[in-house]
């Protein structure tokens, strides 16, 4: 078995039929790949929804378990896995036709730990309608190290696990498996993969549609759950930094990587959780959970470290009032009369 695509289930009756159908639309014989659904104790449709995909196809293997959130049942389909490499898929998501063979037989072909590709990202409400992208002419992969695609292809707010095929052995080697029960599981798995990995490659074309329908309410929806749950992924990532015998130049990547994410935890806290309280419990929850994350690339790290570990009441509280008062009220006041005077003197 070459390919095994993990595919959890969880309320996504409208999305899940076509995702199925775009694997299935790959031009992979099916003695050479498995597809594992992993019902999350789904309370829609779901299942029905799909249940003549699966009548069809018999390499299509079916875990039912109570709902235990997108970590265990990425792991539990690990867990059961056969091929030789491994895919992720978001089950509101798609593949771009007859995309993922030839990035298949580029692993199979060299036993890369990793091979990453492109994705496209397409919003919910012009999914239909929008073109998806289309294959080069010409499919050729750049054989990298751990070390060069991480410096150069792997954005801190692009840590998406969909967009890689994971030998399976590299990953049961270095027992590299999703932390369970959180949110936010994507970043420390990918540094991991990434901090531990040997040979790699880099496919430069789309074969992953993305679908950004219900990634707007991961904001709007953030709570006290949700944030500490973030605070955990940091932490868990945060560890990284202490591999021995690993490149300086990823260490400091990993550090800027985590002071992204660090700083999107605060603004969303700042701006979604009311309660003061709440904000301080969770500021301290993380500095509890890891009391020697400091930063000391460029004046801003340096400034937000210091605030972070001497007065990290002060720095919630602060980034609190910047946000309120400058960020929403006098900012926006401040770019309209800007704009004022400038169509004033364009006249």
């Amino acid at each position: 078995m070459e390919l095994s695509i993990i595919v959890p289930i969880y309320n996504v009756e409208q999305y899940v039929h076509a995702c199925l159908e775009s694997i299935f639309r790959q031009g992979i014989e099916k003695n050479r790949f498995e597809v594992i659904l992993v019902n999350d104790g789904t309370k829609d449709k779901s299942m029905e929804a799909v249940a003549d995909i699966i009548a069809s196809h018999p390499n299509i293997t079916i875990i039912n378990q109570e709902n235990q959130g997108l970590s265990l049942a990425r792991n539990n389909g690990l867990a059961v896995a056969k091929g030789e490499y491994i895919l992720f898929v978001d089950s509101d998501d798609m593949l771009v036709d007859n995309s993922l063979n030839p990035l298949l037989e580029c692993a199979i072909a060299s036993r890369a730990d990793l091979v990453m590709a492109d994705y496209h990202e397409i919003k919910d409400a012009v999914f239909g309608s929008s073109p998806l992208p289309s294959m080069p002419e010409r499919m050729e992969t750049i054989e990298k190290s751990a070390e060069q695609m991480y410096l150069e292809d792997l954005a801190p707010w692009a840590c998406y696990v969909f967009r890689t095929l994971y030998r399976k052995a590299f990953l049961d080697e270095n027992n590299i498996r999703f932390i369970p029960g959180i949110t936010y599981e994507d970043q420390p798995f990918t540094h991991e993969c990434f901090l531990k990995a040997k040979k790699c490659l880099r496919a430069p074309w789309p074969f992953y549609v993305y679908r950004v329908n219900r990634q707007a309410a991961i904001t709007s929806s953030f709570n006290t759950k949700k944030a500490k749950d973030m605070c955990i992924s940091i932490a868990k990532s945060w560890e990284l930094t202490h591999l021995q015998g690993t490149d300086p130049q990823m260490i400091l990547k990993l550090k800027d990587n985590i002071f992204s994410h660090f700083k999107i935890m605060t603004l969303l806290l700042v701006h979604n959780i009311s309660d003061a309280s709440d904000r301080l419990r969770i500021i301290d929850f993380l500095q509890e959970k890891v009391p020697d994350m400091r930063f000391s690339h460029g004046h801003k790290q340096r400034v937000v470290s210091f605030l972070f570990q001497k007065f990290p009441h002060c720095f919630i509280r602060l980034k609190y009032w910047y946000g309120k008062y400058w960020e929403n009220s006098l900012l926006p006041l401040y770019h309209h009369k800007i704009k004022r005077i400038f169509r004033r003197h364009s006249q």
